[in-house]
């Protein structure tokens, strides 16, 4: 990976706003004939100035890749919704995603052998999907995946994620790096589970959280394939009168499983039950934005965007 590049102010991009990007090797020279009107040379265009570097003209303050599996219609959709929704002159304008579908069939995780099968699938795909979504040049990853789903402990987690980190030349933001992280700053220890897993789902969700150093009191999952379907009504009722219960005395509700949407859930529910709600979406999201200097609060993905 080539060393980080000064940074460079783009002026043209947006009436009277001064915007900062990281700069983009020289823009490659046109081909011959160069800019052409109606089929012909355009007189007096003249070349573009290729000794100067040019970010993407949509994401020119930082481009992201995400990396998603196939059947995941949510988590895309969620980021691009706190993109949109913090567009002023602090927010993210200029930031941007690339995303790329690692090919798996829709998860059937009935059996230890189905289980090994997507896992088999889902990490087979990943290095094809990396090496798609690097055509567009992005300068950070995400991994758009709870592999807690698929693999048992941190150890088994953090393995694939070294190898396709070494692969891609790439810094990633992962769900077992951004979930700690984002936990320590609300310093909390107790912590509930909402998940679409089933039984042994949960259970390997609940291992990660131990191994990273945290108590797990309670897990609520859905044991659903299609986490894009469980309506919003389910997963506040899991969290009022399961999860964030006095008896349980919750630091806070962590969510796992990136095809299931939160951010309207936590928007709605963390006033009411004092403790913050961490939907992975938003937490992956939060951590990657904070590497890569974004700092200012964000609104629309609850308390841990506003605060820190």
């Amino acid at each position: 990976m080539k060393a980080a590049l000064p940074l460079l102010i783009i002026t043209s991009l947006f009436a009277g706003q001064a915007a900062f990007a990281q700069a983009k090797p020289p823009m490659p020279a046109l081909a011959p004939p160069g800019a052409i009107h109606n089929g012909a040379p355009a007189a007096n265009f003249g070349e573009i100035d290729s000794s100067r570097s040019y970010p993407d003209v949509r994401s020119f303050r930082k481009k992201f890749g995400l990396v998603i599996p196939a059947t995941n219609t949510s988590m895309e959709h969620e980021l691009w919704s706190l993109i949109f929704a913090n567009q002023g002159s602090n927010g993210l304008r200029g930031v941007g995603l690339h995303t790329v579908n690692v090919i798996t069939p829709r998860p059937k995780l009935e059996t230890e052998a189905d289980l090994l099968e997507y896992q088999k699938q889902f990490l087979g795909g990943l290095r094809s999907a990396v090496d798609t979504a690097r055509l567009a040049q992005p300068e950070y990853m995400l991994m758009g995946m709870s592999l807690e789903h698929i693999l048992s402990g941190i150890d088994q987690i953090r393995a694939p994620m070294k190898e396709v980190e070494s692969h891609s030349s790439l810094k990633w933001a992962t769900w077992h790096d951004a979930a700690p992280a984002a936990l320590k700053k609300f310093g909390a220890h107790r912590i509930g589970l909402l998940t679409p897993f089933d039984k042994k789902g949960n259970e390997s969700a609940k291992r990660l959280f131990e191994d990273l150093g945290f108590e797990v009191v309670t897990t609520f999952g859905f044991s659903c394939a299609d986490a894009m379907h469980i309506p919003d009504w389910a997963k506040e009722r899991a969290i009022l009168e399961y999860l964030a219960t006095d008896d349980n005395k919750l630091d806070a509700v962590v969510q796992c499983g990136t095809n299931m949407s939160l951010l309207e859930v936590t928007e709605k529910l963390e006033p009411v039950i004092g403790i913050p709600i961490l939907g992975i979406n938003a937490v992956t999201f939060w951590h990657a934005l904070r590497e890569n200097g974004f700092t200012d609060p964000l609104v629309g993905g609850g308390r841990l965007l506003r605060e820190f």
